[in-house]
């Protein structure tokens, strides 16, 4: 199962509102780029540049959540974006995760989702208070009885943001008191066709037990060949927006920004 064309037109619909409010909306805050506008000679292309930029930060992760959802809406029991796991941590489930982590950043173990679950979910529960930091999950979805929970984050980030990642991933379990799935997922990997790799990650994630990229994740929650027809999708709504964009940058653009 992939999409339907009842889940093609929401995404569609989704992707238009976002554009059609960016083009009314957007005024250019830099007004002067003296130094980009000289190198480039083209105040065209710095106005796409400009807008781009601005639509990419609008849309954001955000739009990555709502298209789950939309996708997952279809064949799952439930699913919600910005999820509250709830839950308490205890001390000894905290001082579990934090060796965990510890050794998997200095190489003294090899990432295990299913072991790292198994100790989490052994540690002593006494104790246990709330911990609102880490408490949301960009996306969760309940299929077959079974509870998924996923953190999508931008696609090249630093060792930090995956240490952070896999510490949330293990407390959600400590939060559920139960072998839920967890996941850290990259809505695209940037170094297609070749595999992902980046030297920030290596040794933290268990991939692809805990660790998703493209259409692993979009094949996942959707069925085989959900990536390549969103893709398409959004596509087509690029194509009905080009004469709109490029019109937008040429206004843009009339405004210069080599004003020095």
């Amino acid at each position: 199962m992939a999409l339907d064309n009842s889940q093609k037109q929401k995404i569609k619909e989704l992707l238009s509102d976002k554009i059609e409010r960016k083009l009314k909306s957007y005024g250019r805050e830099t007004t002067s780029m003296p130094f980009l506008a000289r190198l480039i000679q083209d105040n065209e292309k710095i106005a796409a540049y400009s807008f781009i930029h601005s639509i990419a930060t609008t849309l954001g992760m955000s739009i990555y959540e709502d298209v789950s959802v939309i996708i997952a809406s279809e064949n799952s029991d439930e699913c919600f974006r910005n999820y509250g796991v709830g839950g308490a941590i205890s001390k000894a489930q905290k001082a579990v995760i934090g060796n965990i982590i510890a050794k998997l950043r200095n190489g003294d173990r090899k990432a295990d989702i299913e072991k790292e679950r198994k100790e989490v979910l052994a540690a002593s529960v006494h104790t246990g208070e709330f911990q609102k930091s880490g408490n949301i999950a960009d996306f969760y979805m309940k299929r077959k009885g079974k509870e998924y929970y996923f953190e999508i984050k931008t696609v090249k980030p630093n060792i930090d943001v995956f240490e952070k990642s896999k510490t949330k991933l293990l407390e959600w379990v400590a939060r559920r008191r139960l072998s839920v799935n967890v996941f850290l997922a990259f809505p695209y990997n940037p170094y297609h066709p070749k595999p992902y790799s980046r030297f920030t990650e290596v040794g933290m994630m268990d991939a692809p037990n805990d660790f998703l990229v493209g259409d692993e994740y979009w094949d996942f929650i959707g069925g085989k060949n959900t990536f390549r027809e969103l893709l398409q999708t959004f596509d087509e709504v690029g194509k009905e927006f080009k004469e709109k964009l490029n019109k937008k940058f040429k206004d843009i653009a009339r405004d210069k920004l080599d004003s020095f």
